[in-house]
């Protein structure tokens, strides 16, 4: 039997899927991406599939890569995506298949717990207040009993805690093979262990550190795979100009000074004034702070010239050269401690890091990249790639396979190979508003590749309406957000909660937020959430409680990455309002960079960029209300440039075809309809 005609009867209404899922049902869409998974995975190439919410992408291109016998490698967009996909959906679909396949989950190294720095902090106790103190002790007892050491098994760390931090290394830190505890690093086995199984599971950002610096260990696992399968594929763009770019923060700097001074008392003491030295990193970080001037934290700063935009020449170029000496008087004093101890030896190349980086931010910008200065809580010298194109072309999808690479006519190029070559795999729900999906394969070098659309087989005309407020203040106008918090408010007393708003702002989910915290501040009405108030984590888990268990029905704001990968199918979620269009923000240098060049080539930057990159967002948004056939709904977008503008045509395209409602009264005719009849026999009145 062929790899299609074995994805055929795995999909067959009694094939093994339906033995997977009590109330499993074969879809049409579901089945075309699978034939279609399974023809390139034999033939090898570029797929790129956008998958409405509903198709089962999952299991799509799971059962395929599963049945292949190849080596496979998903990607998906986060940590969460990952755990889900290792512990729920491949144990799944690998027993139900009876398969003989060793699975593999490989997170960044900062994810794992890191034995030798978490040993230095616990002795660094002096430098720790109780609570930090507290937290190393708690991670200390789960250390014993941990074979992955993944962080995301310890219960009650906050990922926002600073004990992360101490306990985990980096790139730069990490001492490597001449580590004390090397046999025992958590990130080498779990590295070992990729390598030896038939499925790996990573995330897109260890996909493209490795692409970038080769660190993570994907060096040795790419060329051993057939099939690599990016999930949640609209972000690999972004994610991979993070990577291909170069950094350079205050906040790495100013980790240097803390490790320097810390490391240098305990295995150097009185070998080197570390204190001054330390004091003297710091010292820089503060006059580059004084160079750049008091400046709106979020501002990013364009850097076209010698120097970011409005910063004094002179007082710049004095800040950079007084960290270059700093960093110069560091590595001076470490030179001779060689024989001392791994950890001196890793911050001698650490500060040969630094000043490299330094080096390359005071001569000009690349001519294809983008630079600027990003001003928050630290300080971020930024270079950047407009987009991944050439990376993809040049060093990703033309990098070949290790059965590939073994055949060599002598010359150096590979022989003709006698079988497929990599098979990609690229699919998400959202890759652009335009049959050929040019907004993601355009810059991500995939203008050859095989395109498939698949529509969601959800009903939306009857499972959702969508309701454009006319009577709301323009988006620009000042009342706007409290007008969004009052509109939100009332539709949420008659829901009992049951509301996510999601903003585009930090600033109006605070002024949303607080208005909807103070509206609800009794114990009857919905509890409020707010983004920021509580780990992320808590959060989700709260809201998808809603009123199970006697509890009150929610209302959660939230921005960023609340957007998509937050999934609430069933009745905890039934109305989502979105406060404004999600237009890229402006003054964005690489939005702005990306414009200059469409500009330049003749094009029309705000309809190739700015409308599909809104267009994307709105629909990840829309995408958090209805999840499965039984959801019901209602989407609020508080813009009503969606109904005046030109553009909303293009960006309500984008949307699932949802009825429209014409006026509140209509709304709230929706909203009574959901709380008084339930979900199997829910109409619209």
């Amino acid at each position: 039997m062929g790899l299609a005609d074995a994805v055929h009867a795995a999909f067959q209404p009694d094939g093994v899927l339906s033995r997977t899922e009590g109330h499993y049902l074969a879809r049409e869409g579901q089945i075309r991406m699978a034939d279609a998974v399974a023809r390139t995975i034999e033939l090898g190439g570029a797929l790129v599939v956008e998958a409405g919410t509903g198709v089962g992408k999952t299991f799509a291109y799971l059962v395929p890569a599963l049945l292949s016998g190849e080596r496979v490698l998903l990607s998906t967009a986060t940590k969460a995506l990952q755990d889900q996909l290792f512990a729920r959906d491949l144990p799944q679909l690998v027993s139900a298949l009876g398969l003989p396949v060793r699975t593999a989950l490989l997170k960044g190294r900062g994810s794992y717990l890191c034995l030798h720095r978490m040993e230095q902090a616990r002795q660094d106790t002096a430098l720790h207040d109780r609570n930090v103190q507290r937290v190393l002790a708690k991670v200390e007892v789960w250390s014993h009993s941990t074979h992955s050491g993944d962080l995301a098994e310890l219960p009650g760390l906050d990922e926002r805690s600073p004990v992360i931090a101490l306990i985990t290394s980096t790139r730069e830190n990490c001492l490597g093979v001449a580590c004390p505890r090397f046999r025992q690093c958590h990130v080498h086995i779990a590295r070992r262990e990729a390598l030896a199984a038939d499925v790996v599971v990573i995330n897109h950002h260890l996909f493209f550190a490795d692409v970038a610096v080769r660190e993570s260990g994907m060096a040795e696992l790419l060329p051993t795979v057939r099939v690599v399968v990016l999930d949640e594929a609209h972000q690999i763009n972004e994610i991979g100009v993070q990577f291909l770019g170069t950094h350079l923060s205050t906040g790495q700097w100013l980790d240097y000074s803390r490790d320097l001074l810390a490391t240098g008392l305990q295995h150097a003491r009185g070998l080197a004034d570390w204190s001054t030295l330390a004091g003297h990193l710091e010292q820089a970080c503060g006059d580059l702070r004084i160079a750049v001037g008091p400046r709106v934290t979020g501002a990013k700063l364009r850097w076209t010239g010698e120097v970011p935009e409005t910063v004094t020449p002179a007082g710049w170029h004095e800040a950079l050269r007084g960290m270059a000496s700093a960093c110069a008087q560091a590595m001076e004093a470490l030179d001779p401690l060689s024989e001392v101890s791994p950890d001196l030896v890793r911050l001698y190349e650490r500060g040969s890091e630094l000043l490299a980086r330094l080096g390359r931010f005071a001569a000009p910008c690349s001519p294809d990249a983008v630079r600027w200065l990003d001003v928050g809580g630290q300080l971020r010298l930024v270079e950047s790639p407009l987009d991944i194109a050439q990376t993809m072309q040049t060093r990703v999808l033309a990098a070949p396979a290790e059965s590939d690479a073994e055949k060599d006519d002598g010359d150096g190029w590979p022989a003709p190979a006698q079988h497929a070559g990599r098979a990609w795999i690229f699919t998400s729900a959202t890759l652009g508003d335009d049959a050929g999906l040019t907004w993601f394969t355009e810059r991500c070098g995939l203008q050859n590749a095989e395109i498939l659309r698949v529509d969601s087989p959800f009903d939306y005309a009857s499972q959702a309406a969508l309701y454009v407020p006319r009577h709301l203040p323009e988006p620009s106008d000042p009342g706007h957000s409290l007008a969004v918090a009052g509109l939100a408010g009332a539709a949420a007393s008659r829901l009992g909660g049951r509301t996510l708003v999601l903003t585009t702002t930090l600033k109006a989910l605070r002024a949303i937020g607080d208005a909807l915290q103070a509206r609800f501040s009794n114990l009857e009405g919905p509890e409020v959430l707010v983004q920021g108030d509580r780990p992320k984590r808590q959060l989700m888990q709260r809201f998808r409680e809603g009123t199970s268990g006697g509890g009150r029905g929610c209302v959660l704001v939230a921005s960023a990455s609340f957007w998509e990968g937050f999934d609430v199918p069933g009745d905890a979620l039934q109305l989502v309002v979105i406060d404004k269009l999600p237009f890229p923000p402006p003054g964005d240098p690489l939005i702005e960079a990306r414009s200059q060049r469409i500009k330049a080539a003749g094009g029309r930057s705000f309809q190739m960029v700015a409308v599909p990159e809104a267009a994307v967002a709105l629909k990840q948004g829309a995408g958090r209300l209805i999840r499965r056939e039984s959801d019901r709904g209602v989407l609020v977008v508080c813009d009503t440039r969606l109904a005046t503008m030109g553009y909303g045509k293009r960006l309500m395209r984008a949307l699932p075809p949802m009825r429209v409602l014409e006026n509140t009264e209509g709304l709230e005719a929706a909203l009574d309809a959901l709380t008084r009849t339930s979900t199997t026999d829910w109409t619209w009145p």
